[in-house]
């Protein structure tokens, strides 16, 4: 199961350099099924997985100025404050068991999961459905005048608030706002959603580094396979049309999240 799990860390890191984002939806269930890792350590070290990945897919939008500093400051801030809070106070209050009903036990790792599988859902239908207008979308925010510092605000403090919970970088709630809010072009809002991502999620991870049982290995080694994956995936990104490629993946995180749902309730 290992092999698997290291091809599928790759895939992450391909995701995240061929389409801008997607990949991270991956890490927990790869942590989880695939190394048997316990679902809220799993969440931990997702935060370093997805923010090393990204911050390193960050440099090359860096270099060719297509990351709006302005836009990653306001949307980031509210983001990693929400990810420290939640990770301090609301992932302890959980009790170990949520809901009994009959013989049917909620407990904290399968209410996680299921909120991962929710998650992945709407992610999903975040990457099938069209999104060819997107770019115009943009072009017409930057005639509001105004920059939305409220609307941006709120929106990183919720997708940090998601994050905190299951792991998960944001970057299909994070691109979307950024253009239809922030007025970005697409290009432009994939380098500063990387940035946003990578700086929540490390300082996210900063205070996950003395947690009981993390094994550094294994974190290291699945960052490392991820981080091939991102330079992988920048480089066939120059040849190949990850927008295109965009629905095809998003059938196929659709596809796991109904398999998380199944396998935690009926199949457990």
């Amino acid at each position: 199961m290992y092999v698997i799990g290291y091809l599928a860390s790759v895939l992450i890191g391909l995701s995240l350099g061929l389409i801008g984002g997607g990949g991270s939806i991956l890490t927990v269930p790869v942590l989880v099924y695939l190394f048997g890792v316990n679902p809220v350590l799993g969440t931990a070290y997702s935060l370093f997985i997805v923010g090393a990945t990204s911050a390193v897919g960050s440099v090359s939008y860096f270099r060719r100025s297509l990351v709006d500093v302005r836009t990653a400051v306001v949307f980031g801030i509210p983001s990693i404050v929400s990810v420290f809070l939640t990770r301090a106070y609301i992932i302890p209050a959980i009790p170990q068991e949520i809901l009994r009903v009959g013989g049917f036990v909620l407990d904290k790792s399968m209410f996680l999961m299921l909120l991962f599988a929710v998650l992945m859902l709407a992610a999903s239908i975040s990457m099938i459905r069209p999104g060819g207008k997107r770019e115009s979308k943009a072009d017409n925010g930057r005639k509001f005048g105004r920059f939305p510092y409220l609307l941006i605000l709120i929106e990183g403090a919720v997708v940090g608030s998601l994050t905190g919970l299951v792991g998960a970088g944001g970057g299909f709630l994070i691109i979307p706002a950024l253009v239809v809010l922030g007025g970005l072009p697409m290009k432009q809002a994939i380098g500063t959603s990387l940035v946003i991502i990578s700086a929540k999620s490390l300082l996210g991870f900063l205070g996950e580094s003395n947690f009981p049982g993390l094994d550094r290995t294994l974190l290291l080694s699945v960052t490392g396979f991820a981080i091939v994956g991102i330079f992988i995936g920048m480089k066939l990104s120059q040849y190949i049309d990850g927008a295109k490629l965009k629905p095809a993946f998003g059938w196929f995180v659709f596809v796991m999240g109904i398999y998380i749902i199944l396998k935690e309730t009926i199949f457990a």
